[in-house]
């Protein structure tokens, strides 16, 4: 890495990250414990290389894809992870044209098959299917009673899934789980599952993976990668800086003085 390069020094910049799949970001962690946890993203991938095979394919192939996209019955409109709205899509999955319930039922059910779901994530589906929201809480409320929608549960398991599958710690899995609706005190609850112990021989693993990579950079700069990379992930401060110091120190390196200001 260029010594020119502006690294960022408040910790405060790091604990807001997009999370780290988005980044590109590659720890060796993502053993099948998270398969389910990102509500469809498999399916996503698969599209995304129909779309590649496709633009790589013949002509003929591409002006297909090119007319169905013009008469509007594109991936976007018949999503079936938002609820999309194509009438073609509705009468495909059997969905009823007539009772709002019944229509509210059938999105509910689909969109819960293979994956998890809050309730908050469902009620967003069925908000952008224009469905009445008293039937929407009924229907919703109706799936809470049978055990279809389980936000206590659908917590827990995240932070199992994200915790063992990406090594994120509390606070990344806390901020997940806000976004994804779940109530406060069902977060809390799920993330006390791990505690401080757990996170940082989560952040040892996570610095052994990544410390070879940093061989030869200075020892600011490794401080400053690893600690960053802990950061993208949730980790507090002084428990990431602790963690590469003494990763760095078993190497051999100097480390007294060594992030005393921050990184």
């Amino acid at each position: 890495m260029p010594d020119s390069e502006a690294w960022r020094t408040d910790w405060a910049e790091y604990t807001h990250p997009n999370t780290p799949e988005d980044e590109g970001e590659h720890d060796g962690r993502s053993d099948g414990h998270d398969s389910w946890s990102d509500g469809g993203a498999a399916r996503g991938g698969d599209r995304s290389r129909g779309g590649d095979r496709s633009r790589g394919g013949d002509g003929p192939r591409g002006r297909r894809g090119r007319g169905r996209r013009g008469h509007g019955t594109g991936e976007s409109a018949g999503d079936p992870q938002d609820g999309g709205s194509s009438h073609s899509s509705r009468a495909g999955k059997g969905e009823s044209q007539g009772d709002p319930a019944e229509q509210a039922r059938a999105i509910c059910l689909r969109l819960l098959t293979g994956t998890p779901r809050t309730r908050k994530q469902l009620a967003d589906a069925l908000r952008k299917r224009e469905i009445p929201e008293d039937v929407a809480d009924e229907v919703l409320s109706r799936f809470e009673e049978v055990g279809l929608i389980n936000d206590s549960a659908f917590a827990d398991a995240w932070v199992e899934s994200r915790h063992h599958g990406r090594g994120l710690a509390r606070r990344a899995l806390a901020r997940e789980l806000r976004t994804k609706g779940v109530d406060s005190a069902l977060i809390d609850e799920a993330v006390a599952q791990l505690d401080s112990e757990q996170e940082e021989a989560t952040a040892r693993e996570l610095v052994d993976r990544k410390l070879r990579a940093t061989r030869g950079l200075d020892r600011e700069k490794r401080l400053r990668r690893l600690a960053g990379m802990l950061a993208r992930k949730g980790y507090p401060e002084g428990m990431a800086l602790r963690v590469v110091r003494q990763a760095l120190e078993e190497e051999g390196e100097d480390t007294e003085g060594l992030g005393d200001d921050g990184f």
